[in-house]
Parts: C-alpha cells; sequence; structure tokens
C-alpha cells in the first residue's frame, strides 16, 4: 500500500490509493475515510448513471497533490456537460417508468377490500377508527407515519425515531394533507398518493424518485391548534 502525504485544512492527512486494505486505526485515517463517506452520500444523491470510482479517486488525488490535470478545461466542461445530458435522459426514463409503475399499483390497490379512492385519485383504507373532530388544513398535527415505496422501501417514519412527528399541514404535500384533514384523532389509515399528490415528477432527495406513488401509514394523534 502506498500512502502519499497530503494537507488539508491545515491538517496532516495520509491519501491511500484506491484499493485500501489497511485498518482505519488512526486518527488520520478514519478522517480520510469519514470525508470519503460524505463526498459518496453527496454522489449518490445524484442521478448521474455509474460513476468511475477509479477516474474520480485519481481526480481527487491529482488535486490534492497538486498534480497538472490530466483534462483540459475544454474537455472538463464537455464531460460535465454530456454528463448533464445522461443525467436528464435517465432521470426522464425512470419517471415514466415509475409513472406507469404507479399507476398499475393503484389500479389494483383500488380492488382490494376496504379501499376508497377520491376523485383526486387519493386512496385510503381505515385501519382503525378515530373519534372527535378532523383537523383544519390551518391546524398543527401531531401523527406518527410509516412512508414506503410501491415496493414496499421504506424511506422514512417516526416510529423508528421513536417520537411523534409535529408539523404544521400548510407544510406538507397535498396527498398527506388531505388524508389529515379527514381523519379523527385516533385514527389510523393506509394512505395511496398518486405522484401528483406527492413530490411529482421532481423526487425527493435520493430516495424518492420522479413520479413516485407513495405508500403511507398514518396516525393522527392530537390536532395542535
Amino acid at each position: 500500500m502506498r500512502f502519499v502525504p497530503i494537507s488539508l485544512f491545515g491538517l496532516s492527512l495520509l491519501a491511500a490509493s484506491w484499493a485500501f486494505a489497511d485498518g482505519l486505526d488512526s486518527p488520520e485515517s478514519q478522517y480520510a475515510y469519514t470525508i470519503g463517506q460524505r463526498i459518496g452520500q453527496l454522489l449518490k444523491g445524484q442521478v448521474t448513471g455509474e460513476l468511475d470510482a477509479d477516474a474520480f479517486a485519481a481526480g481527487v488525488k491529482d488535486y490534492l497533490n497538486g498534480s497538472p490535470p490530466r483534462l483540459s478545461k475544454a474537455q472538463m466542461k464537455k464531460a460535465l456537460q454530456e454528463a448533464r445530458a445522461r443525467a436528464a435522459a435517465l432521470r426522464e426514463k425512470k419517471a415514466a417508468e415509475a409513472l406507469e409503475k404507479g399507476k398499475r399499483f393503484r389500479e389494483q390497490n383500488a380492488k382490494k377490500a376496504g379501499v376508497k379512492t377520491l376523485a383526486d385519485g387519493l386512496q385510503y383504507e381505515v385501519l382503525k377508527e378515530g373519534d372527535g373532530e378532523s383537523p383544519k388544513a390551518s391546524d398543527r398535527v401531531q401523527v406518527h407515519y410509516r412512508g414506503t415505496l410501491i415496493d414496499g422501501k421504506e424511506f422514512d417514519s417516526s416510529y423508528k425515531r421513536g417520537k411523534p412527528a409535529e408539523f404544521s399541514l400548510k407544510g406538507v404535500v397535498p396527498g398527506f394533507r388531505e388524508a389529515i384533514t379527514r381523519m379523527k384523532p385516533g385514527a389510523k389509515w393506509r394512505v395511496v398518493m398518486p405522484p401528483e399528490l406527492a413530490y411529482g415528477k421532481r423526487g425527493a432527495g435520493a430516495d424518492i424518485g420522479p413520479n413516485e406513488t407513495l405508500v403511507f401509514e398514518i396516525e393522527l394523534l392530537k390536532v395542535l391548534k
């Protein structure tokens, strides 16, 4: 294993080749690995297709070592433009696929006993009845919820955090707001939201892609006037 001394933020670090196989016992290697993880998280959140890990590592290493770039500014500019074009095409493809899969999922879900479909496409199933006055769209509420994609992949859960969420209904997606304003305190519903009532074509972060149909279990605990 070859180590190359580098300087970053005034700290003396060690940069290893991409084929890193040693332990992470020193503060320097632990710090460097943590920075790598953070960068990886940022990159994974972007829809850019496959990233050549070796070429990426070479670019980082050359810059930190002060080595001349292996590509010209014109070449790098062109590479970024082409990557953005590929990412846009890939996103359009994923959006179309998600739209079709979500439509089929909602069609099947609508056939299940107990599922009601509203005029705007929102579907819900009452798992537990509530009692009292439903919240208004201007209210704050306390809820427990779990959100998944149609394949069951969980993207958020107040249950896992061990604490109910409190928020204003003005600040949530339309499907979430519409469902909760129809519920009564103590109720628990399973709600299926078409993309136009959720995050639409833009998606949300790395977990919710464009045009995703979302499934929520929502438990209305309190209305906070």
